[in-house]
């Protein structure tokens, strides 16, 4: 535990330090290396007790660069939905989330290759917008503990510096964090070793504020929004990488690719349940899956029935084409299959 610990400080300085610099995304990048050490229902909680240690410390910082107008719209709407997503974290499972949210970051492609003018020209949306980005932002931040570099593009929106950025969204962020840590508490979420690794996290966030003092008015802004999009796009990657392979891992999914004489043949296991995709030259794609006896229409019901006389195992399959469905019916018998489509 002490070098997973002490990886995890030396991580949370380089990922705070960089999120200083690109607008956020801290969590984001530490998502992935909390869930090897936490459960993935108490990586939020952890998060947020840092993050929170954060906001408190950039505040502090670059306080007088606080827009408080914004705040004023952002943290109403982001309260009751900061309330949901810790309600909901109990009952859906947050890699579906996760996938979710890199697929929006990794969009994110495109602002990288944008001319200099169109990258720092502000097209700003109606403040009445904020309340709706505050319950989105309060809602994904009850679910993961991470939400930063998700809205940093609303922010730049709105034409803000890189110093306001850090600072507005500091304190947009800070309620959120701490009604979040309460909530956590109530649902039992909050263990002894997930509040020392918050504080651990929180710690190196405080140290990396400071410094980011001295290093952020050294870098020029239209270099900071590139940054920013970077940073969404390397922390979408991260995310959907992380997700899918422990998908692949809890839903014991097998993917396999058959070449076939006339035609190609993938299947994919998806925990207890398969389907195959099939691609033959002369009939096209066909989709096909394994289904219970149960299953079938009362019609090919009796034909499988009848099939099935002295059968040591059926398998049935229903396949859908072109402008074609029906089944297929496999009877394995002494070691032989006969396949008979119904």
């Amino acid at each position: 535990m002490f070098i997973s610990a002490l990886w995890l400080f030396i991580c949370a300085i380089l990922a705070f330090s960089l999120s200083a610099v690109c607008g956020g995304g801290a969590g984001l990048l530490l998502i992935p290396l909390l869930k090897t050490i936490l459960p993935a229902a108490n990586v939020p909680v952890t998060l947020s007790i840092g993050t929170a240690a954060s906001s408190v410390s950039r505040m502090a910082v670059f306080k007088s660069h606080i827009q408080w107008k914004i705040v004023a719209w952002f943290v109403p709407a982001a309260l009751p939905a900061v309330w949901l997503g810790v309600w909901l974290l109990k009952y859906l499972n947050p890699l579906y989330l996760e996938l979710i949210l890199g697929l929006f970051l990794v969009s994110n492609l495109p602002m990288l290759f944008k001319s200099k003018k169109e990258s720092i020209a502000p097209k700003a949306l109606p403040v009445f917008y904020l309340s709706l980005i505050g319950a989105a932002a309060g809602f994904v931040s009850g679910l993961t503990g991470a939400v930063g570099l998700l809205f940093n593009r609303f922010y730049l929106r709105y034409g803000l510096t890189k110093e306001q950025i850090l600072a507005t969204r500091a304190a947009n962020e800070l309620l959120l964090h701490l009604i979040k840590i309460f909530l956590y508490a109530s649902f039992g979420l909050l263990t002894h070793d997930v509040f020392l690794l918050g504080i651990l996290i929180g710690g190196a966030a405080i140290g990396s504020s400071w410094a980011m003092k001295c290093l952020l008015p050294k870098i020029n802004d239209n270099w900071f929004k590139r940054l920013g999009y970077g940073a969404m796009i390397i922390s979408g990657i991260s995310l959907l990488t992380g997700a899918t392979n422990r998908l692949i891992d809890t839903n014991h999914t097998q993917i396999s690719l058959t070449p076939l004489s006339d035609g190609v043949q993938t299947q994919v296991q998806w925990k207890e349940g398969a389907f195959t995709l099939e691609f033959e030259y002369e009939e096209g794609i066909e989709f096909e899956t394994k289904i219970n006896f149960e299953d079938l229409p009362a019609s090919q019901r009796v034909v499988a029935s009848r099939l099935s006389k002295e059968a040591d195992k059926l398998l049935i399959e229903e396949v859908f084409g072109v402008n074609k469905h029906y089944y297929e019916v496999y009877v394995f018998t002494n070691g032989k299959v006969v396949k008979t489509d119904i």
